[in-house]
């Protein structure tokens, strides 16, 4: 799954607005986002094999960022940075580190059984990946449904809704890219574009997020207008 996973970023933003898009969309591919940088680093493995449908990754080693312990304490970690960091609200801090651990459970549904119960332990996975245009049409109605829904919460407070539709054609050009450019080249460097993917997304998200101008300016001058 790779969009999919921003389904759970956008329901968390529908159902608690209080935190910022970014910081879901960073939290739903936190796990992805470790796991880059150590498959970088060498620390955790991955190969390729072409022969496999859905998905040509062999996630063999990644006990730091995939196991369910790893991806449980990464959860916890980002809604105790979120409260101190980020002054979030506690639900809000809680719902970031919902989504964070959302990964894992939507990897549990597609990946092949490659995600440890407990480092060296059994790995588990629905094997979703085995059914390529279900997985597809999966993750794209898990957008939909989902944008939908942040979609009219924007709406309801009276913003925008074309942000939200920027963000959303992103999302599934970014599906598109990943469908058509499968992944090729050493570790690291599918690591390193994983890693810039993610952090676009990041970014786009903060764009699509941030306040209009104009109402911005009129939150600033309102004191002095008091």
């Amino acid at each position: 799954m790779f969009a999919g996973h921003y389904a759970a970023a956008l329901a968390a933003k529908a159902a608690e607005p209080r935190a910022p898009l970014w910081a879901y969309v960073a939290g739903c591919q936190l796990l992805d986002i470790g796991w880059s940088g150590l498959i970088i680093a060498g620390v955790e493995k991955v190969r390729i094999d072409p022969s496999l449908p859905g998905s040509a990754l062999v996630l063999y080693d990644m006990p730091w960022t995939h196991s369910l312990p790893g991806a449980l304490a990464w959860s916890v970690a980002a809604a105790l940075v979120s409260a101190w960091a980020l002054k979030l609200p506690r639900r809000a801090a809680i719902a970031v580190g919902l989504v964070v651990f959302s990964h894992w459970a939507a990897d549990l549904l597609v990946h092949r059984p490659d995600l440890e119960i407990w480092p060296g332990g059994p790995r588990a996975g629905l094997g979703l990946w085995n059914a390529p245009v279900i997985e597809q049409a999966v993750e794209i109605g898990l957008l939909a449904v989902t944008g939908a829904a942040w979609t009219a919460q924007r709406v309801r407070a009276g913003r925008s809704a074309w942000p939200a539709a920027a963000f959303l054609t992103f999302l599934v050009g970014l599906q598109i890219v990943a469908m058509l450019a499968p992944p090729s080249g050493s570790a690291a460097q599918m690591g390193a574009m994983a890693l810039f993917a993610y952090l676009a997304a990041t970014g786009v998200a903060w764009l699509a997020d941030r306040p209009a101008a104009s109402a911005a300016a009129g939150l600033r001058d309102a004191p002095a207008r008091a």
